[in-house]
């Protein structure tokens, strides 16, 4: 059972949550990289969490008919079959969806996976995600709201992210400020509109100054230690002790120290993507630059077809994004923590 069922990846969460670990949530954007976080996560021994943006949908899909459902229903069938080969389990998720893209991506997504549960099937992801940020908390919540009863349905997590996270990530931008912090009365209103699971599971991105990307030190200040002030005021009201599962955005770059603090808070998922774009894109570089007239047909030559063969340098990108996951895994605490 690679891909996840959905009773399998509520283990997953409810396992991470009480031994204080959390999953790498791999950001793919080919059947390469899928490869490449399954075998990283195959090597860790961890179960572990592939995830498609917007971007990366759309990418999939291919150049010519730019459609992000086609990529990510694409994807994820593929994922269906080759996953069956590694002895791990994931769980497929789709990242970042503005609003904009709400009707070209998610919901489209979430009628596939009713139609399949409907049939007695499993659903086609196992989360998706709604990034309501660049909105009032009000609006966000309110389409949280409609879309948590809609992925409920078919047997889905929902995760939101209900304040700003600073960088860039497939279109939306934040300013690096002090708005990047969630307040105790973010996550009060999160809880009233959302529930604590009644309603539905969610997995909830709140903000403690996570910037996608990578900056220099100094640039970004995390407290990862403002999670538990959200847990302990929450539970204050429902009674609920650490009734939140968080996810860590921006995880790129992020000192060790930081992520044990945010694991301690009830952080379960920490999204990758900067660090493993740059893993996999190195060693092709590399590549490139050391067979330089062999790539290329210069001053009349024929070039030597062993070095530009996509497989020769596609093999040291997927070996070489591969070992940046199980760093990942490592940091997180989830290596050896693989469903028997």
């Amino acid at each position: 059972m690679p891909i996840a069922t959905p009773e399998v990846y509520n283990e997953m969460l409810d396992r991470a949550k009480a031994g204080k670990f959390a999953y790498p949530a791999i950001n793919v954007t080919s059947t390469q990289t899928l490869h490449a976080a399954l075998r990283g996560f195959a090597e860790a021994e961890s179960d572990g969490i592939i995830q498609i943006s917007t971007g990366g949908a759309e990418f999939l899909g291919g150049q010519y008919n730019k459609d992000m459902v086609t990529g990510a229903v694409a994807l994820a069938e593929f994922a269906h079959v080759v996953a069956a080969k590694y002895d791990i389990t994931v769980a497929l998720h789709t990242d970042h969806c503005p609003k904009d893209k709400l009707d070209a991506y998610v919901r489209p997504l979430l009628e596939v996976s009713a139609e399949r549960v409907a049939k007695g099937l499993n659903p086609l992801f196992q989360s998706h995600m709604w990034d309501g940020s660049a909105e009032t908390l009000a609006d966000n919540l309110a389409i949280g709201q409609e879309l948590l009863a809609k992925a409920a349905a078919a047997k889905i997590i929902l995760e939101v992210e209900i304040t700003p996270t600073g960088g860039e990530e497939d279109g939306v931008s934040h300013e690096i400020n002090d708005e990047l912090y969630t307040t105790v009365d973010d996550a009060l209103r999160t809880a009233e509109a959302l529930g604590l699971g009644e309603k539905g599971r969610y997995l909830l991105a709140a903000s403690f100054g996570n910037v996608h990307g990578v900056y220099k030190p100094g640039n970004v200040v995390l407290r990862p230690e403002l999670l538990k002030d959200l847990q302990e005021g929450v539970a204050a009201k429902y009674g609920k002790a650490s009734p939140f599962d968080f996810v860590f955005h921006g995880g790129s770059g992020s000192s060790e120290q930081e992520i044990a603090t945010a694991l301690e808070n009830g952080v379960v998922k920490m999204n990758l993507d900067t660090d493993t774009q740059y893993a996999f894109t190195r060693p092709v570089a590399d590549h490139m630059f050391r067979n330089y007239d062999g790539v290329l047909k210069v001053d009349g030559e024929v070039g030597k077809k062993s070095t530009y063969d996509p497989r020769t340098w596609g093999k040291l990108a997927e070996a070489s994004m591969a070992k940046r996951v199980t760093e990942a895994c490592a940091n997180l605490r989830s290596t050896g923590t693989k469903l028997k």
